[in-house]
């Protein structure tokens, strides 16, 4: 009896603490989010929907708050259905700045979009732009 005690006890205390867990990570939200052709003392420059066929590289870049901690999230760089690329970005606190960039070679003109994501894959954000428009 004693050993199903403290069985159910340890199994109370895991589903107690599931929630408080997945909260941590729930609560980081994306407060800004934009694609610009630079980014300048940690600042979208050259910020835009449309860029060229000749645009070389984009950057995504997002204002995050609600870490915790130190925690990593995701830019998914997808262009119409085709995910072209994930980069992990650390996030080491609330607010944090971050971003990431994308080399666009003229063939890959077109609709694109970056997802933000958590840790655990959830898209907290999304911005569109075209390449070639």
């Amino acid at each position: 009896m004693k050993t199903l005690t403290t069985s159910v006890i340890a199994i109370a205390l895991v589903v107690l603490m599931l929630p408080h867990a997945a909260s941590a990570q729930s609560a980081l939200t994306v407060s800004e989010l934009s694609v610009a052709t630079n980014v300048v003392d940690r600042m979208p420059s050259g910020v835009a929907t449309t860029f060229r066929a000749d645009v070389e590289r984009v950057y995504a870049w997002s204002l995050v708050e609600g870490a915790a901690g130190e925690t990593t999230l995701h830019h998914v760089w997808i262009q119409g259905d085709v995910e072209r690329a994930d980069l992990e970005l650390r996030v080491g606190g609330s607010p944090w700045r971050t971003w990431s960039n994308k080399a666009i070679p003229p063939e890959w003109s077109g609709n694109w979009r970056v997802e933000v994501r958590d840790a655990n894959g959830a898209v907290l954000d999304t911005v569109r732009f075209t390449v070639g428009g």
